[in-house]
């Protein structure tokens, strides 16, 4: 039987709620740190924002593969396979590993591309003091975003938000005594900023792994029984599924990570600026993130009891609230846009007026382009619960590269528009993926 709207959205909330905080609070690390960075000086917020978003973009594009653990556990969950929820999870933290290896190594020699994209050297050498300690953090971000992936599928989403909240907690407290150095500490300004990372992504890993253990039900389906065992067909089916979402996450974050160099390549007022508005929109962006997951585990688990009347109103009801909370934001974005930028910097400085001159625009088209962004993230999400990953692969390809990346270009560069040009140019292309991605998933239902 297909549930009422008012069920399926009460279902779709008890997923969302604790998800979305996760990612919000997970997110909070990052702008406590834009803020620091920003205390710290323009240089450092260029080069802290730089190196951040270079490894938030390659742990994305990771974490979309291993991420594709979700429609699996919750196929196997709606289908009442418990067997098959065992294997996908130890064949996930097999991935977490495998994929964490090269990752890491590319990182390791991250300040060549830099170079080769036209940063200034003291930018690349504050980075890469960043860089360094952050790789470490790259496997238990996997590993956690994996386990995260099975508790949720088997609808045990709240002890994620707990976790993750906690963590990000220790992690904002120790961003502010390792970063300027109190309660006896050495100032470490970037470094310490990553140490207190590394520590607290390794906390919220094993966090998770103990509850696993010790929660009655969760330790029944002994997901670390038999971990050295390597079975390659599910290991295969995950890669299958997974590998297109961790290229369609390197899509989207590749887009605003390209844009960002772009932007350094403008100057670093430009990019101070752009590193403002990318923050703030990000943490706003972590509802619908965490909506897109609900979303997936609620239209894969009718799907594994092969209900697609209710697979297709799981899925609009995930599309529908992003749009409505989306919308919110935006407004209060627009309505308030000096409060925000002021958490920052200091607005009624005259060093920062040219810098705050800079970021309104960016900010109003930004705030704007979030609705339609949150319609294409919850669609792909709804896709994913299907095991429909390669053609929003491709879909992504084509609308965030090939229109967003050039009409950025062209607008920036070519006429002029310089940051705001970039934005508005990365905005046409995720304004195209989202209704792309809603006529998929109807066609699909």
């Amino acid at each position: 039987m297909q549930p009422s709207i008012r069920t399926e959205f009460r279902e779709f909330l008890r997923l969302a709620i604790p998800l979305a905080s996760a990612q919000v609070a997970q997110s909070a690390t990052g702008f406590a740190d834009t803020i620091i960075m920003g205390r710290l000086g323009q240089e450092t917020l260029a080069a802290g924002g730089l190196a951040a978003i270079t490894f938030t973009a390659l742990l994305n594009t990771a974490g979309g593969v291993v991420i594709g653990v979700s429609p699996f556990v919750a196929e196997a969950y709606g289908a009442g396979c418990k067997a098959r929820v065992q294997q996908v999870a130890r064949q996930g933290l097999w991935l977490s590993l495998i994929l964490a290896i090269p990752v890491m190594l590319f990182l390791a020699n991250i300040d060549t591309l830099m170079r080769q994209f036209g940063q200034q050297a003291t930018t690349v050498a504050l980075a890469k003091t960043y860089i360094d300690i952050m790789l470490w953090g790259l496997f238990p971000a996997l590993a956690f975003a994996t386990l995260r992936s099975v508790v949720s599928g088997l609808s045990h989403a709240r002890p994620v938000m707990v976790i993750v909240i906690g963590g990000t907690l220790f992690n904002i407290a120790g961003n502010y005594v390792l970063g300027f150095g109190k309660l006896g500490f050495p100032t470490l300004g970037l470094r310490g900023l990553a140490w207190a990372s590394i520590v607290s992504l390794w906390g919220m890993f094993l966090s998770l792994v103990i509850y696993i253990l010790r929660h009655k039900e969760l330790k029944s389906y002994r997901l670390f029984k038999n971990l050295h065992q390597l079975k390659l067909p599910i290991f295969r089916e995950l890669v299958f599924v997974g590998a297109p979402i961790g290229v369609s996450a390197a899509l989207e974050t590749g887009l605003f990570t390209v844009v960002t160099y772009l932007m350094g390549a403008l100057g670093t007022e430009v990019l101070a600026a752009h590193q403002i508005v990318l923050q703030t929109i990000i943490v706003i962006f972590m509802v619908p993130l965490g909506m897109s997951f609900a979303t997936t585990i609620r239209v894969g688990q009718w799907s594994g009891q092969q209900n697609y009347a209710a697979v297709r109103q799981a899925g609009y009801v995930g599309i529908t609230s992003g749009v409505v909370f989306m919308t919110i934001m935006a407004i209060a974005l627009l309505v308030f846009p000096q409060q925000v930028i002021g958490l920052y910097i200091d607005v009624r400085a005259a060093e920062n007026a040219s810098v705050l001159k800079l970021v309104m625009p960016m900010l109003i088209i930004a705030a704007v382009a979030q609705i339609l962004d949150s319609v294409q993230k919850t669609a792909s999400g709804a896709l994913y619960g299907l095991k429909d990953t390669r053609v929003p692969m491709l879909i992504s390809f084509c609308t965030f590269w090939v229109v967003g990346l050039t009409s950025g270009y062209l607008l920036g560069f070519h006429f002029g528009l310089g940051g705001t040009g970039l934005w508005l140019g990365q905005s046409i292309g995720v304004a195209i993926a989202a209704g792309v991605f809603v006529w998929r998933f109807y066609k699909l239902n």
